[in-house]
């Protein structure tokens, strides 16, 4: 399970990094939503996945009894995820205020962009 989860995660960094290197704006958007889903997939990976029981401590017991689940990556990917979704969104507002002033989503056009017209060059 542990090599299948290095798989993934792998796949999703490789796709995540050559979305990120295309010239197609929407093809940036989804290289960062594989990257975000990477590390999430990381996170959950290196937190040693267990069958377990919830990390409470039981009624008069002064310790965690194994197996437990470790809550810490949990709360980590559940962080990862609501940055992730918020930087998802702003990139696709950007992407759309973008596209609506240019009128592509090519980022060699964009270039060509850069010297407004009555702007000091």
């Amino acid at each position: 399970m542990t090599l299948l989860l290095a798989l993934i995660t792998g796949l999703f960094y490789a796709a995540g990094i050559y979305l990120i290197l295309r010239r197609s704006l929407v093809k940036v958007i989804f290289g960062i939503m594989f990257l975000g889903h990477a590390a999430n997939m990381l996170i959950f990976s290196t937190g040693r996945l267990t069958k377990g029981a919830p990390a409470f401590v039981p009624a008069g017991a002064q310790a965690l009894v194994e197996p437990f689940a470790d809550p810490l990556p949990q709360a980590l990917i559940l962080t990862a995820i609501v940055i992730g979704f918020g930087l998802q969104a702003f990139a696709i507002v950007l992407f759309r205020r973008s596209f609506e002033e240019l009128g592509t989503d090519d980022v060699d056009a964009m270039r060509t962009t850069d010297c407004i017209e009555g702007g000091d060059a």
